[in-house]
């Protein structure tokens, strides 16, 4: 039996293009619907605590506008948390986050912080995200 692939786009940078760009060009909006309408089965979006890509009103348009699900990258932090409670995303995927990194490098620590990410998930759960970790090996 043949496994269907699905194709998931991470439009984060195209947040710093426009970022760096001092605009609101390239739209990361618009780039979502593109990609949608070429065939993405998801879109990607990590809104980071220092908002270096993605900004808050980033990930609001992209849940109004999208009809494809979105995979909403975050740290474990209470804020994030409750951004994710509150626009309840397709899927959550949580993952660390160091100021220094440009793009997140490694993985969680499971074993040494799963109490922690089981209160964490369970919310996210019961909200019907989907939740994945981005795991250290």
């Amino acid at each position: 039996m043949a496994i269907k692939q699905r194709l998931g786009i991470n439009i984060d940078h195209v947040a710093t293009l426009r970022n760096a760009r001092g605009g609101n060009y390239p739209s990361v909006v618009r780039a979502a619907l593109m990609a949608e309408a070429a065939g993405a089965d998801g879109i990607t979006a990590h809104l980071r605590e220092d908002r270096r890509h993605i900004r808050d009103a980033d990930i609001e348009a992209l849940m109004e506008g999208l009809t494809a699900p979105l995979n909403f990258e975050m740290a474990a932090t209470a804020e994030m948390h409750a951004i994710a409670l509150r626009l309840k995303p397709h899927a959550v995927c949580i993952v660390p986050e160091k100021r220094e990194e440009r793009t997140t490098e490694g993985g969680l620590e499971v074993l040494a912080d799963q109490d922690r990410l089981a209160d964490f998930i369970l919310p996210l759960s019961e909200a019907r995200c989907r939740v994945s970790l981005f795991v250290a090996v």
